[in-house]
């Protein structure tokens, strides 16, 4: 069985229908990517994935589990942790406590220990602490631990929020639009990052990216969206040379 594998997904807002008859399978390791033009229904489908919305249709079956309708946080405590096409963070956090929060879904202590403070408390806090600090230093955030989020350079705040979701212990990585905003410096970079952690931390990954040159430099296969339904399905090449492609997005060259 595919990791993630959806079955005829739909969801409606009111008369709009903005993702229709969805089917995607995605095998453990791979990394794929989702595209199409503005509107076209991807961070909808992201938000079918994690729990966001309820689907109005279908089922999303990870790890052959039916989580469709569960709640964001039990979609995350299975193994599926996302980062926002707006960045998220905890601005008035710093940067460690920001990773640190992902780790408490994976507390070792209970709520008691954390009130009265017992030794458990402690040691699970270390520990977090310890866990964080690693992931940091992989992002090369490390020296930015004690810094406020919502000071950090914005690069910076995208890879804060890729470790933050990594701090989950996520089965899969979803990415939404993590270039956006970037430099092409910049991009080139997280092109790199992606790859290594997929490797690293043996990790599924699904992105969504308005970049194509990221898209095609590192994705293995990439499923097309065009008003809310699949219209192509394929590895970079065959998306580039695909007609029905080339027609969504206004004749532009993809790729």
């Amino acid at each position: 069985m595919p990791l993630l594998k959806v079955n005829n997904l739909s969801k409606s807002f009111g008369g709009l229908k903005a993702v229709t008859n969805l089917n995607i399978n995605i095998e453990s390791g791979e990394l794929v990517g989702l595209i199409g033009p503005n509107g076209a229904g991807k961070t909808t489908i992201f938000n079918l994935l994690t729990g966001v919305y309820v689907p109005s249709e279908g089922e999303i079956l990870f790890e052959e589990k039916n989580v469709s309708g569960l709640k964001p946080y039990q979609v995350t405590h299975l193994g599926m942790a996302r980062t926002f096409q707006n960045i998220r963070l905890f601005g008035d956090l710093n940067v460690i406590d920001n990773v640190k929060i992902a780790f408490h879904q994976h507390a070792k202590y209970s709520s008691l220990s954390a009130i009265f403070r017992f030794s458990s408390y402690y040691k699970g806090e270390a520990e977090m602490e310890a866990k964080g600090m690693e992931l940091l230093k992989i992002f090369g955030l490390e020296d930015y631990a004690l810094e406020m989020a919502k000071n950090l350079p914005y690069g910076e705040q995208r890879r804060l929020e890729i470790a933050r979701a990594l701090a989950a212990s996520p089965k899969l990585l979803l990415l939404d639009e993590p270039a956006a905003g970037m430099n092409p410096q910049e991009t080139h970079e997280l092109t790199d990052l992606i790859r290594f952690i997929r490797e690293k931390f043996q990790l599924t990954v699904l992105l969504i990216e308005h970049d194509m040159s990221l898209v095609m430099g590192v994705c293995e296969r990439i499923y097309v969206l065009d008003y809310g339904t699949i219209i192509a399905e394929g590895t970079p090449q065959e998306i580039k040379s695909n007609p029905k492609v080339i027609e969504a997005y206004l004749g532009e060259e993809v790729g």
